[in-house]
């Protein structure tokens, strides 16, 4: 028996978005760590450190973003315009000499 294709397009936005959450999701968590670094105050490290415990909450707010978006299109768009915003804010900061 043969599944039907309708099957097969469901099974191909699933890997979308599990692909999104795990990648994206870590690409976005890791670009606010950076950003996040930059902003928060106190020495490097603490600052690092802060930002670093942070991003784990990103990822998994990531995660369920993914999941709860309309479609595995809205997930990626999304995912990848507030990954942008914030590689865009870092690199600003960083070109105006900001520490971390």
């Amino acid at each position: 028996m043969n599944p039907s294709p309708a099957a097969g397009h469901a099974g191909a936005a699933l890997l979308s978005r599990v692909l999104a959450a795990v990648f994206g999701g870590y690409l976005l968590a890791s670009v606010a760590v950076v950003l996040l670094s930059h902003l928060l105050p106190g020495s490097v490290p603490e600052a690092v450190l802060g930002a670093t415990l942070f991003g784990f909450a990103i990822h998994v707010a990531a995660v369920i973003g993914v999941f709860s978006a309309a479609s595995a299109r809205r997930a990626w768009g999304g995912l990848l315009a507030a990954t942008a915003l914030m590689a865009g804010l870092a690199g600003l900061l960083y070109g105006l000499g900001a520490q971390a």
